[in-house]
């Protein structure tokens, strides 16, 4: 299925751009008339992998973040965040909850919120190479608004 629309944004893995990744992609799903549950889920699902990229992707530098959001004609909202990071050596083990690589002032459920708030999650990682998260949402179809 051919998407109905995209945007493609990449920006530095600075803490200040997680919150610009959010707006962006909350306005961007717009498009589809979400509730107001289904934009705060879609946020906090980007927050997440934003952030994981921001703190594990790149520990000691800066780097690249690309965030890639289509839509299609089933109201389906696709997300892609990618960067060239460390990557992840066991993606089954850190897609467990509580476990992280971030130290104690990290949670470790990244990915399970991720997986909770969307509707389907993959994660794909080489080391050394970096890691692409995609999710995807489909938006429920309101009627008589």
């Amino acid at each position: 299925m051919r998407p109905t629309n995209e945007v493609k944004l990449t920006f530095l893995s600075r803490s200040a751009n997680e919150g610009f990744a959010r707006t962006a992609a909350a306005c961007f799903a717009a498009q589809l008339d979400p509730t107001l549950d289904e934009v705060n889920d879609v946020k906090t699902a980007v927050s997440e992998a934003v952030t994981n990229c921001i703190v594990h992707a790149y520990p000691d530098k800066l780097g690249t973040v690309t965030m890639r959001l289509r839509l299609f004609e089933d109201n389906t909202l696709e997300i892609l965040v990618k960067d060239s990071g460390v990557g992840i050596p066991d993606v089954e083990k850190a897609r467990k909850p509580l476990f992280t690589t971030g130290g104690d002032e990290r949670s470790g459920m990244g990915f399970t919120i991720m997986e909770s708030f969307m509707d389907n999650l993959k994660v794909r990682s080489q080391p050394g190479k970096g890691t692409t998260v995609i999710m995807r949402r489909r938006i429920s179809r309101r009627l008589g608004i």
